[in-house]
């Protein structure tokens, strides 16, 4: 096997393995650059070479400059090689640009728009006053800042600019991802074609159409004429592989592969046919590996590829010439080992994967022996390693693992790879083969027929670790000084693979394991190392498409193709870094031709370009079917070259920062990946950007380079492009953190171009939003000049406001503020720039005068003057004025001393302290001031004051001090009423919250509470009754009742309340919550349940007299706050005082007299939301009668309702005369038979249905204005007293001893009674006398549907003994008792009998088809329930076994659980 799997005596095997083991190396000359203006020399001068930090990028730079120089030698038309744009596409069948934000991205911040600042506003809720709801602080706004709104952007410096928005990807516009270049040279000799004719005539090659595509070191393309050409990176024509004739035995080239060393190309093709050609000679194939018949096979004698399949893959193994794996369409793959044994050929072929056709044997397998479990459980240890039946597999894609610039321990195993649609096999080659690894695919992929048949894969070998680069180069200087070589380390080969839109990474390494191996000849075993393969999963992601092809750009970097997008994923961040539009239909496709015989579909072979894809140390190269295409990722330095080459150089200064900070859109080739060294290396290619930007714009070559040049003549506005400049550098030094080129270099090169204004309203925006809080003082100076001289003081402040206190010019800041009254900047100015905090008071004080001085002051004045006091509760709490954030505590200290000092300081003062010429007054004379100006602004700010601790240590200033001085102030008598209230509440409510610093004697507290209580004042009642009790919590005034006395006159009944509550004093409490304008009706009545509950169990569960004395005076009010809660609490604690309550004025309405009756006996409609659980026993009989009576007016429908509820505690015949006299005839008629009385009842109904049928045949006779109204009233006082008579009937006819009442009496007076208005009415209408024929035909059909109603009940009882329907009806047509109206009475029977069998006979038609429908509607619903019972989970083994678990899968097949094990 040794011998097989040599190479035997190649006689130019040893040399050619040699040669170029370390990769390509160009040697040719470099394409000339070009040249542009000195702006852009200087930018390619800082954007050099040197920036480069990728290991292979110097053979990646010698590969594109032999593509370029060859390029540009190729046409005397395109001088270089264009990069792709959508303007001037190099193809029209592939065109590429970068995708939407919606494939990939990653969010980036975006800062918020921050508001104006708001003007302060004088406090409207002071801390002094009780509490009260409030939206806004009284006190000083946060001042916000101020975001500018972006520039008009000129086209020169904004064209095509990187966005820099929330993702990754451009949006909304396109950006250059890589830069494609079409090989024409090369394409010449496979495009540009003659027709075959022509070819022979001429003695031109004939090459045919390009069909695949291998670029690793050469650029080797199959020809469908079975032919490859090799071109070198100079697109040189090296040699054309097999003749015309070859072409013709062996078909198509459908694979190609080049060797490791580039000297040998392997070809497969559509025939089963395999060539190896030595590129010394590639006239003749070196080896060819001719296909096999099935007969061969059968017999054992010969294994290989059968006629006439289709080779779908080829590959070398390793650095070997003559070792190649190859794959074909039908699922077979073969190792094949060419070499010679006594320069005799000596091939080996074997089968490695996969079935011949019709053979039922599992699939070949390399070894005898399923791959170690160390290295099966090592791997992805995935659920689908489970065997499972599957279709006829077909081989994807195959690769052999490529041999990397560095060595590594996997390299001896030769290893290669296999997808298929269902499966994933790793082989070994060496030392013996083996399978190492079968990684099986999840099942719910293979659903989608689209996916299904999609996989591709790639090797990435091994190469040199970066991460140990840096270490390796510092080692590398001590080892050469020691004379060592230092050794470098490699990193694992990695395989990428995908099966539809899922895109996995493997990696895999050696692992030494100890194994016991028994010696034969000595008996013993020994332990020995032995290697194995480890997988180890890397990282998986899902594509939006299903994956075409693979490609490794690099060690990080993947080219992923789908059918419409190629995508770099970047493995190392797991993330997607760049996506460009790509149509794969316009790549050249091998199994196109196979689509005649249908042996592949033209949709599956239009997407198989794998094959025309290749990658080759960052190149990307392109096989399409009208050009070859190379393109290369661009690098950050490509990106903003590409900027510059547009003259958009703004745009390059923004994305090199951008590149900084970490938010550049798409990739970082080029870049280190460790920030701070990326940092590092941009920080000095911004500095430099800048430099030369400037240096340009305000040169003069931009004056003549065409920039200011226009269709008309006249020129160019370049104004936006130095305002973008200010911009773009501003934030460029915001990343850096470095203003010197700002302020120094480019601020000049503004102002000697007489254009600063321009540089500072372009800064103005940062300073605001405090990206720059820094700026030096010339600079501040000359932008806060700007405004001033525009007239914008307000502007000038908010510069004010937002700098460093550090950079301002003193002088110019104070006497703007002054000149213009900005009295917050000038605060600033003082407490921020000069550690000043009394020189901000001096100046209000100042204004106060000056406010009183002048009878007509503006609001502007007056709103100044008022912002002193925010200003002291600010700093005097230990906070900066005004944007309220905490000083620190040594700064806090000081500016609070010098506060009270000056304030309190209770002699004259100097300002400044240390050589001031300025002298202010006593104490006396500042406080005064401020109390006569606002005393409530004044004394709430020391309210704030006196909570903090500063006043605790202080030693020369305390609470007590300046309660004190504010009582010498309040005994000199000159301020007002409202400034002296506001002090004593101020004193009042402070003594109490700091008893141990405050102490203060009991008759100045007495004389507090006092001024409290005989304040005239109404708007601080309620203020002063709370400063009260804050003073009472502390002080018992020895007069009480005089107090209270004071209290009760000064409304102050929240301090009555309790204090009368304490006494017990009953009567004088309700007083107090009666009398109390500020409580709710709800609150009132609370209050008074609980004081007469509290009363009641303080006087042996009895309310006492004076209780009820204080009700009965006060109900007038209380039956004006709320007469339902009055009706409740008196029924509760006096129900005596309901006669009373029902004479008063409030209640002298009979309605209002109805609602409070009605109360206390609930369950009507009157009082849906009575909580009331029962009605009151506590009324009296003459209550209950008044409002049955008021019943009957206002409510009539509820009477019984309230005769139910009052049958006990009432007098029936009172009762009923109020009812009949009232019109509550049904009323009347329940009464009597709920008495026992229901013959009286059906004769009462009897007199009503008479007396009310002669009022209504008058009123049709005689009709009037308002008769319908009348008539509608009778008709339903008839239908009312029908269905009542109706209802007394049913009742005894269905009690159990009918015989107690005769019920053919009864039935026969209610029909004989109905049947008697019918006539009377019917005979009145027929004279014709009335005017109104509806309303008469109305009135007829109404009493007619009573009597039809009676009927009906009648007859559902007749078939009782005790009612004879034949005999009752006898009586009612007897003409005996009916003479002289026998025609009209059978008349009426006629009509009132047929409405009754019409009715009879339209019910049954109604119930025939709803019983139609019912069991149409339930048998469709059986069905339907038996079809979906019959649905369920049913084991698809076809047995019902109970107690067994199953499985089931997404596909919706069951299987028993150990079915599944055994299927499995």
């Amino acid at each position: 096997m040794e011998e097989l799997l040599s190479d035997g005596d190649d006689e130019n095997g040893d040399a050619e393995a040699e040669e170029d083991g370390g990769g390509f190396v160009y040697d040719g000359v470099d394409a000339d650059q070009v040249t542009g203006d000195n702006y852009r020399d200087q930018l390619r001068d800082v954007l050099g070479p040197e920036d480069s930090y990728d290991h292979d990028e110097s053979e990646e730079q010698e590969v594109e400059q032999a593509l370029l120089q060859e390029n540009s030698s190729a046409s005397n038309e395109l001088p270089r090689d264009v990069p792709l744009d959508v303007t001037a596409p190099t193809s029209a069948s592939l065109v590429m640009s970068s995708l939407p934000h919606s494939r990939v991205g990653s969010p980036a911040p975006n800062g918020p728009f921050l508001q104006f600042p708001k003007p302060f506003l004088h406090p409207n809720v002071s801390r002094l006053r009780s509490p009260a709801p409030s939206t806004e602080s009284p006190h000083a706004q946060a001042i916000n800042s101020f975001s500018p709104s972006p520039s008009q952007i000129s086209e020169i410096s904004r064209t095509s600019s990187p966005s820099t928005g929330n993702n990754g990807l451009l949006i909304g516009q396109e950006r250059e991802v890589f830069r494609w270049s079409s090989l024409r040279s090369a394409g010449s000799h496979l495009y540009n074609q003659k027709p075959a004719k022509a070819s022979s005539v001429l003695g031109d090659i004939i090459a045919g159409a390009p069909m695949v595509l291998a670029a690793n070191g050469s650029i080797c393309v199959g020809t469908d004429k079975g032919r490859i050409f090799v071109f070198d990176f100079k697109q040189s024509l090296k040699c054309i592989c097999g003749s015309d004739s070859s072409g013709s035995i062996f078909g198509p080239v459908s694979a190609v592969a080049l060797s490791n060393d580039h000297t040998f190309v392997a070809s497969g093709h559509t025939t089963g046919y395999i060539q190896l050609f030595n590129l010394k000679n590639p006239e003749i194939a070196a080896r060819t590996v001719t296909p096999v018949t099935l007969a061969a096979i059968t017999s054992g004698r010969q294994e290989g590829h059968l006629s006439g399949s289709r080779i779908i893959s080829i590959s070398f193994v390793a650095g070997r010439h003559t070792a190649v794996v190859s794959a074909d369409e039908h699922g077979l793959s073969f190792y094949h080992s060419l070499g010679k044994v006594l320069f005799v050929d000596a091939s080996d072929t074997i089968r490695i994967f996969g079935n011949y056709h019709g053979e039922d044997a599992p699939e070949a397998s390399i070894s005898g022996h399923p791959a170690d479990p160390l290295s099966q459980q090592n791997a992805l240890n995935r659920t689908s390693f489970r065997r499972r039946r599957r279709p006829h597999n077909t081989i994807l894609a195959m690769s052999t693992l490529p041999l990397g610039p560095l060595p590594h321990s996997t390299d001896a195993y030769q290893i290669a790879a296999l997808l298929t649609p269902t499966k994933l096999v790793v082989v070994g080659l060496q030392p013996t083969p083996k399978t190492w690894l079968k990684i099986m695919r999840d099942e719910e992929q293979l659903s989608s027929p689209a996916y299904r048949r999609r996989g591709c894969l790639a090797w990435f070998p091994s190469v040199e670790d970066i991460s140990t680069e840096k270490l390796d180069k510092t080692m590398g200087k001590k080892n050469v000084k020691d004379g060592k070589r230092s050794q470098r380390t490699p990193t694992h080969p990695v395989l990428s693979y995908s099966w539809g839109g899922h895109v996995y990474l493997l990696r895999v390494h050696e692992q030494k394991i100890k194994q016991a191996v028994l010696n034969s000849r000595t008996g013993k075993t020994n332990e020995v190392e032995v290697g194995t393969l480890v997988f180890e999963e890397a990282g998986k992601w899902m594509m939006d498409d299903a994956v075409l092809a693979i490609q490794w750009l690099n060690v990080n970097q993947m080219a992923i193709f789908t059918a419409s997008t190629l995508s770099i994923y970047d493995v190392h961040g797991m993330k997607i870094v760049e996506a460009v539009r790509f149509d794969s239909s316009s790549l050249v496709s091998p199994s196109l031709g196979s689509t005649g015989n249908g042996s592949v579909s033209y949709s599956d072979s239009v997407r198989d370009i794998a094959h025309s894809i290749r990658t080759y140390k960052g190149k990307l190269f392109l096989l399409g079917r009208q050009e070859l295409l190379v393109g290369t990722l661009l690098s950050w330095a490509d990106r903003i070259l590409s900027f510059v080459e547009q003259g958009d150089f703004l745009s390059a200064i923004d994305l090199t920062r951008t590149y900084y900070t970490g938010e550049a859109p798409g990739n970082r080739n080029g870049l280190p990946e460790d920030p701070e060294e990326r940092q590092i290396v941009i920080a000095d290619k911004i500095h430099d950007l800048m430099v030369a930007s400037s240096r340009y714009a305000f040169s003069e070559d931009r004056m003549t380079d065409g920039t200011h040049a226009s269709l008309d003549g006249r020129g160019v506005d370049r104004t936006s492009l130095f305002e973008d400049l200010v911009a773009t550098c501003a934030r460029a030094c915001i990343a850096l953190d470095d203003f010197d080129f700002l302020f120094e270099e480019l601020f000049q090169q503004y102002e000697n171009a007489g254009i600063y204004r321009m540089f500072l309203h372009q800064l103005e925006p940062f300073v605001l939003n405090g990206s720059i809080p820094s700026v030096p003082p010339r600079i501040t100076q000359r932008l806060v000049a700007l405004h001033e001289e525009d007239g914008r003081p307000d502007l000038a402040e908010r510069i004010i406001w937002h700098i460093e206190p550090s950079c301002l010019d003193i002088n110019q800041a104070i006497n703007l503020c002054r000149t213009h009254q900005l009295w917050d900047a000038l605060v600033y100015v003082y407490t921020r720039a000069l550690r000043d905090y009394v020189s901000p008071i001096i100046e209000s004080l100042a204004l106060i005068r000056s406010l009183q001085q002048n009878p007509a002051p503006t609001d502007t004045i007056i709103k100044n003057a008022y912002k002193i006091y925010s200003y002291l509760a600010t700093v005097l709490c230990g906070k900066i004025y005004p944007s309220q954030e905490p000083m620190e505590p040594d700064e806090a200290s000081f500016a609070k001393r010098d506060v009270y000092s000056f304030i309190f300081c209770g002699h004259s003062t100097v300002w400044p302290a240390e050589g001031g010429n300025l002298r202010y007054g006593t104490n006396i004379s500042y406080a005064r001031l401020l109390l006569r100006f606002d005393a409530e602004s004044f004394l709430d700010c020391l309210d704030m004051a006196f909570e903090d601790s500063y006043l605790h240590d202080f030693p020369d200033m305390s609470r007590l001090m300046i309660v004190r001085i504010l009582l010498d102030i309040m005994s000199s008598e000159d301020l007002s009423p409202s400034d002296a209230t506001f002090m004593n509440i101020f004193i009042a409510r402070n003594v109490p919250k700091y008893p141990h610093h405050i102490e203060v004697a009991p008759s100045i507290l007495h004389n507090i509470l006092i001024a409290l209580a005989t304040q005239p004042e109404v708007e601080t009642r309620e203020d002063r009754q709370l400063a009260a009790e804050y003073l009472l919590s502390v002080y018992t005034p020895h007069d009480g009742d005089r107090i209270l006395q004071l209290f009760e006159d000064a409304g102050f009944y929240r301090i009555l309340r309790s204090r009368y509550r304490h006494e017990l004093r009953w009567g004088p409490l309700l007083t107090a919550f009666l009398h109390d304008p500020e409580l709710r009706p709800s609150e009132i009545f609370s209050g008074l349940e609980e004081a007469i509950a509290s009363s009641a169990r303080d006087n042996k569960k009895q309310v006492p007299g004076d209780v009820i004395n204080t009700l009965a005076i006060s109900l007038d009010q209380l039956l004006q706050a709320d007469v339902l809660a009055t009706a409740s609490l008196l029924d509760k604690h006096a129900p005596q005082l309901h006669e009373t309550a029902l004479q008063r004025p409030p209640l002298s309405d009979d309605r209002d007299q109805f609602v409070y009756l009605n109360h206390l006996i609930p369950d009507s409609e009157y009082d849906q939301y009575s909580t009331t659980p029962s009605f009151s026993t506590r009324i009296n009989s003459r209550l209950r009668h008044h409002f049955v009576s008021l019943q009957c007016r206002f409510s009539p429908s509820g009477v019984i309702s309230v005769l139910k509820r009052l049958q006990d505690d009432i007098d029936w015949p009172t009762a009923l005369g109020i009812c009949e006299e009232a019109g509550a005839y049904d009323a009347v008629i329940w009464a009597l038979n709920y008495t026992g009385q229901p013959r009286e009842a059906l004769s009462k109904a009897d007199t009503f249905e008479k007396q009310l049928t002669l009022d209504l045949a008058r009123t049709l006779a005689s009709p009037a204005p308002n008769s319908t109204e009348s008539v509608k009233k009778y008709l339903n006082d008839l239908q009312a007293i029908g269905r009542r008579g109706i209802s007394v009937c049913m009742e005894h006819s269905s009690s159990s001893s009918p015989a107690e009442v005769p019920l053919e009496d009864i039935w026969y007076q209610l029909l004989a009674s109905q049947i008697h208005t019918v006539q009377t009415l019917s005979a009145c209408c027929s004279t014709g006398k009335g005017s109104d024929a509806g309303l008469e035909s109305e009135v007829l059909s109404t009493l007619r549907a009573i009597v039809q109603e009676t009927f009906a009940s009648l007859v559902s009882v007749s078939s009782t003994q005790a009612v004879s329907f034949p005999r009752l009806f006898k009586r009612l047509v007897d003409p005996a008792i009916h003479s002289g109206t026998t025609g009209i009475l059978y008349a009426e029977f006629r009509t009132i009998l047929t409405g009754m069998l019409e009715s009879y006979r339209t019910d049954g038609d109604m119930l025939i088809i709803s019983k139609h429908l019912i069991d149409r509607d339930v048998f469709d619903s059986v069905e339907l329930y038996a079809k979906e019972k019959m649905r369920g989970w049913a084991p698809s083994c076809g047995a019902d076994v109970e107690g067994v678990q199953i499985r089931l899968s997404r596909t919706g097949t069951i299987h028993h659980l150990r079915c599944s094990d055994l299927d499995f």
